[in-house]
């Protein structure tokens, strides 16, 4: 019989307590779904209130899955049952709890700074940024940066890593080839060819401001003015300028 407090799941034929990897993944990649949601609204529009919302819900759900079983985490639950048709791919709970921390540290810190007393500046950008990068690269390539720290500070080294990392030296073969690369920076040059494209073609703002020392007029285009005309929002925020700069409007 399973108990309620436990950490990972006891299998035979692994030394170590194991964690189904695609659940995991499944699940870092909601909580990022979720928190650039509400970075973004903070980030571009000046709206901290889903930040502060997205910040208790990601500390209850690591507070379940690091002190009394992942299996209870929502976001695992929702993950679990995502890839419920997916082949089990398990790796080490050990590390797993120690990377966990580090998400759950983080939170604690937006907690006290955002949530309890509106603290908003630089420090809530830099610890909300990392938390967004730890959970994006263990959805999108697999790669959790808090087990490799892990390494750091443990005599006994992380096992079972997802892709088998940790037990299976890279081959020879499984770096990229020159052409690969050569293919990858001409795709960069086209696309910034392409921006600078849209960019030269867009929307072109008809406010001319004149030079000082010139008698010269302001030309502006009507429906340029009301395209441009900041809403309410915007200025109960005081935000005009960076609702201007986003809108391409001076």
């Amino acid at each position: 019989m399973r108990s309620i407090f436990e950490f990972g799941e006891q299998i035979n034929g692994y030394e170590v307590r194991v964690l189904n990897e695609r659940a995991v993944r499944a699940s870092a990649g909601i909580l990022f779904f979720l928190g650039i949601i509400a970075f973004m609204n903070a980030f571009l529009m000046g709206n901290f209130q889903p930040t502060r919302v997205f910040v208790v819900a990601f500390l209850i759900d690591f507070t379940l899955r690091i002190f009394i079983n992942p299996r209870y985490a929502p976001s695992l639950i929702v993950g679990q049952w995502i890839v419920r048709k997916q082949q089990p791919e398990y790796v080490g709970a050990p590390q797993k709890r120690f990377a966990w921390a580090i998400g759950f540290a983080l939170a604690l810190a937006m907690l006290y700074l955002m949530v309890l007393n509106n603290v908003i500046g630089p420090v809530n950008l830099l610890t909300c940024s990392a938390c967004l990068l730890l959970m994006f690269f263990e959805s999108a390539f697999g790669i959790c940066l808090g087990c490799k720290i892990y390494n750091f500070f443990n005599k006994d080294k992380a096992r079972l890593c997802p892709g088998g990392t940790c037990e299976v030296p890279l081959g020879k073969n499984s770096g990229v080839t020159f052409m690969q690369i050569v293919i990858v920076v001409l795709f960069v040059i086209v696309v910034a060819a392409i921006a600078k494209w849209v960019y030269s073609t867009g929307p072109k703002n008809l406010h001319q401001t004149p030079q000082p020392g010139t008698s010269e007029t302001t030309v502006v285009d009507p429906a340029e003015a009301e395209r441009c005309k900041v809403p309410d929002f915007a200025k109960a925020m005081g935000h005009e300028e960076k609702w201007k700069l986003h809108n391409n409007c001076k």
